[in-house]
């Protein structure tokens, strides 16, 4: 239960985002919700994730699982939920998505893979626990901006899923419609199939 109404004040610059979250993401985002609350926080919290979104010398894919990492290791619903989805969108390996919790037990991921995982849960705990030699691997492998990079977003999305599940909010249902669509059609009721 979220520990705010998600029924904000309907200000101009909300019904703005309301507009643009439902045309990009299909319905409106609990967490824009929650901060419309304060629309100084919202705003800020908008520029800075369009400026997130510009970054570009990391891989795609590895940030999307450092971020799925850190999100699981604090224990965030909602981050994982609508990271699945953003991830998925983007073509990232269904597969891969789903082993990130049980990560160290599943065969799909690379060596650089694996200690990106490693490296964003190690980032996420309270205090961090980032050993020297991974540190040095992954700024080996990837190069220094890249290795920024990666810090950074992990950073970023700790503080995502701390505000998020400080919040009470949770998932919204969005891996669900990427679930429907990983399935064979022969696996999907019929009363779903066209749903996803």
């Amino acid at each position: 239960m979220a520990r705010v109404s998600l029924d904000p004040p309907r200000t101009l610059f909300f019904r703005a985002m309301e507009w643009y979250s439902r045309r990009a993401y299909g319905e409106v985002l609990d967490p824009g919700k929650a901060m419309a609350h304060s629309p100084r926080v919202l705003w800020g919290y908008l520029r800075f994730e369009r400026s997130v979104s510009r970054w570009n010398k990391l891989d795609h894919g590895l940030g999307a699982l450092a971020e799925l990492a850190a999100a699981g290791a604090i224990g965030c619903s909602w981050c994982m939920d609508f990271g699945y989805w953003v991830s998925h969108r983007a073509g990232v390996d269904p597969e891969k998505l789903r082993s990130v919790p049980g990560w160290r037990d599943s065969d799909v991921y690379t060596p650089l893979e694996r200690d990106v995982l490693e490296y964003a849960e190690a980032m996420s705990l309270t205090p961090p626990t980032v050993p020297d030699e991974l540190a040095e691997r992954l700024r080996d492998r990837l190069g220094e901006p890249a290795f920024v990079e990666l810090t950074a977003l992990i950073a970023v999305e700790n503080q995502r899923s701390r505000m998020n599940s400080a919040l009470g909010l949770t998932s919204q249902g969005f891996k669900d419609q990427c679930d429907l669509r990983d399935r064979p059609p022969s696996s999907v009721p019929t009363s779903q199939a066209s749903a996803g």
